[in-house]
Formats: C-alpha cells, sequence, structure tokens
C-alpha cells in the first residue's frame, strides 16, 4: 500500500457556474435528467426540459444569489477548501469533482494523471453519509462510467457509506455539541428527502422498507442500501454520543420535489406545527450534507427560518455542516490509512 501510486477525488452533488438564469437551468436540466434522480421516463424526458426546469429555473437563480459569494458557490468552494485540509493530511494528491456542473469527474481524473502520470489507484469518497440512487448511486456510477469510456488504467475505489462510521459520527456530534450549551426546546435533524418509491427500489429483499412502521428498527439486510434506516441510525448514534433525552430531538425530510409521496415528516411541515407543541427554540441541523449548499443555507437557514418564526417559534439557530470542521478532515485522513 505505501508504494501505491494513489491519488484521491472528493465527489459532492455541484452548482451551477453562476447565478444567471441559462446556467441555472444548465445545470437544472443535468441534475434532474438523471434517470436516478428522476426515475420516472415521461416526467424526466417531458416534464424536465418543457416544463419543471423553465418553471423552476428563474427561481433557483434567484435563490442562489442570496448565498452565492465572492469565490462563487458555497458547495464547491467548500469542497475546494476541504480538499485542501485533506492534503495537508496526506501524501497522495487530492482532486475535486462534481457529479453535476463543474469541475466534472473527468477534469478531477485527468488532474490526478497531471501528477502522476503512472497513478495506479483512485480513491474515490462521494460525500453522501447515507445511500441513495439520487445521490451515492447516481456518484459512483457515473464515476465508474467515465472510468470506463476513457480507458484509464488506473483501479477505481469507493469509500462506502458512512452512516454509522464511529470517526464521522464523533465529527457530527462535536460539530454540534457548542451549540447545546444555549438553551434550547428540540433539535431537528433535517435530511434530505427522497421519493417514497426510491426507498422501495432499493430495498434488495423487495418486501422489508415502507412494510411496517418500525422496519427500519427490525435486522435486515435491506438496511444495506435503505436511505431512511441509515438517517435514522446518524441520528439515533449522535443524539446517544451527545447524551440527548429522547423528548428532545426528532427529524424530519427536506427539499420535494414534485407530487410524488415522500420520506415523512416534511421538513417545511414541522416548522409550522412546532410551535403550536410548545417548541419555541429550535436547532436545526442537516446530516445528510458535509458541505453548506443551497439546500442548508437558503432553504433551512433563510426561509425555514421565517416559516419557524411566522408559525409562533422565538428563536432558531441552523448548525452548519461539518464543512472543514477539523474532525473532519482528520475523519477523511484516517479512513485512507485503512
Amino acid at each position: 500500500m505505501a508504494n501505491l501510486k494513489r491519488g484521491i477525488i472528493l465527489m459532492n452533488l455541484g452548482s451551477p457556474d453562476s447565478t444567471e438564469v441559462y446556467d441555472v437551468r444548465k445545470y437544472l436540466n443535468e441534475f434532474l435528467t438523471d434517470k436516478r434522480v428522476i426515475d420516472s421516463w415521461p416526467v424526466r424526458n417531458l416534464l424536465v426540459r418543457t416544463l419543471i426546469v423553465p418553471r423552476r429555473a428563474p427561481k433557483s437563480a434567484e435563490a442562489y444569489r442570496t448565498i452565492w459569494t465572492k469565490n462563487g458557490s458555497p458547495l464547491v468552494q467548500i469542497t475546494r477548501e476541504l480538499a485542501e485540509k485533506l492534503q495537508e493530511l496526506v501524501a497522495e494528491p487530492v482532486s475535486i469533482a462534481m457529479r453535476y456542473g463543474n469541475p466534472g469527474m473527468e477534469a478531477a481524473y485527468e488532474s490526478l494523471l497531471k501528477k502522476l502520470p503512472d497513478l495506479e489507484e483512485v480513491i474515490a469518497i462521494p460525500l453522501y453519509p447515507h445511500y441513495a440512487m439520487s445521490s451515492y448511486e447516481t456518484a459512483v456510477e457515473h464515476a465508474k462510467e467515465v472510468h470506463r469510456k476513457k480507458k484509464y488504467g488506473f483501479r477505481l475505489k469507493f469509500i462506502p457509506p458512512f452512516y454509522q462510521d464511529p470517526l464521522y459520527i464523533h465529527a457530527m456530534a462535536e460539530n454540534i455539541r457548542p451549540y447545546l450549551e444555549r438553551e434550547f426546546d428540540h433539535l431537528l435533524f433535517s435530511f434530505h428527502g427522497i421519493p417514497e418509491r426510491h426507498i422501495l427500489k432499493s430495498d434488495t429483499t423487495r418486501r422489508h422498507c415502507l412494510q411496517s412502521a418500525d422496519c427500519c428498527s427490525i435486522a435486515s439486510v435491506a438496511h444495506a442500501t435503505c436511505y431512511r434506516h441509515q438517517c435514522l441510525e446518524t441520528m439515533k448514534r449522535v443524539a446517544a454520543e451527545l447524551g440527548l433525552p429522547q423528548n428532545k430531538f426528532g427529524f424530519s425530510f427536506q427539499s420535494r420535489l414534485l407530487k410524488d409521496p415522500w420520506l415523512k415528516p416534511y421538513t417545511d411541515f414541522r416548522f409550522k406545527e412546532m410551535p403550536g407543541e410548545g417548541i419555541k427554540k429550535l436547532l436545526v441541523i442537516c446530516p445528510a450534507f458535509v458541505s453548506d449548499c443551497l439546500e442548508t443555507l437558503e432553504e433551512i437557514a433563510i426561509r425555514g427560518k421565517e416559516s419557524f418564526l411566522e408559525a409562533g417559534g422565538s428563536e432558531y439557530e441552523m448548525i452548519p455542516c461539518l464543512n472543514t470542521n477539523p474532525l473532519w478532515v482528520q475523519t477523511l485522513a484516517d479512513w485512507l490509512k485503512i
């Protein structure tokens, strides 16, 4: 292993090149025509291009403008900074790739080859803690496809979903801990939502997921690819490490698209309901993301706060993602030693 000529690629979701409607439309077309994101052929090939993206692009461009920085997309910039921090801890060259937009997977491979022309192996780390066909799976399959089409000679390996990895759980808990020093009523774990049909499609047993109210608590091989189970497992382990009582935390799912049933409860609904339940001081964490992005900085930190306060809440704070937290950087470095 010590003599193996390796390179590292950090893989993240991606972002438009700018906040111009043209670039946002281009990004959304690439994202929403991915068969693992919208798995219905008629919707993907007809409604996305002719109805969904034309309507969504101007609104999304406006949302991106509220979070855009002088360095561009927060998600891309944070991923670059994460790679730089990781590079300080490892000898192998580190590059980044976005599933959609730039820099792409081919650019990441080529970047490593410039540094190591005789590259033998690439360790790709999809920055998704949980398995879902619309995140982890599509990132891995896309990386494999580019590798195959370009006929690269190096081997390709992937770090698996790390939803219950002790180092990741510890980094998550320590990232949250300072925010618990102040008075709060509830910590909401808001995970990115996915359609229920994606859960059913990913169920390798075809008879376990969503078949009972407590299916995520019943041992099954289906959990290896069950997004819901993995999200709840992350929440339970982080809450346990923080010593949170059961009544001080809960979960929900955000970022719905279209009208199909998605995983429940819905985050936007919970923001409106919680003040009426006596939850006035709310903390929110988004563990499906390791890098802050549109879905955390705009949907949760801005619109979520407005919704919660309008419903009668008094205090609201979104806890940042792991981003470049030193424990998170060290976690990545430790995985690469194995």
